[in-house]
């Protein structure tokens, strides 16, 4: 049975409105490379978000300090940084909260 318009849009709304969050949370397992990125969300997470997209959700992370990135020979790969752990486990415990009130 495919998903009704409500459940599309919040399935939309959790996935693709919050890329950030799941970029996060695969940095907390181990460093990305940006190109690979949205096929590891697609794997994990169930949703292929732009290429695109994936490199403004870094470009923001790394303005805001949550990541940061390295060159690994012309590689560019980007880890979590303390803050960024920060801000992921407060995503985390703010989805959790909202689904408890739900």
């Amino acid at each position: 049975m495919a998903d009704s318009k409500p459940i599309s849009r919040l399935r939309h709304a959790i996935t693709h409105g919050n890329i950030w969050l799941a970029t996060l949370s695969l940095m907390k397992q181990k460093k990305v490379y940006a190109y690979a990125l949205p096929a590891q969300i697609s794997k994990k997470f169930g949703y292929s978000p732009s290429k695109l997209m994936t490199y403004f959700v870094l470009y923001k992370l790394e303005d805001e300090k949550l990541i940061s990135a390295k060159f690994e020979g012309r590689r560019k790969y980007y880890e979590l940084t303390q803050a960024g752990k920060k801000v992921l486990a407060e995503g985390k415990k703010t989805l959790s909260a909202l689904s408890a009130k739900l």
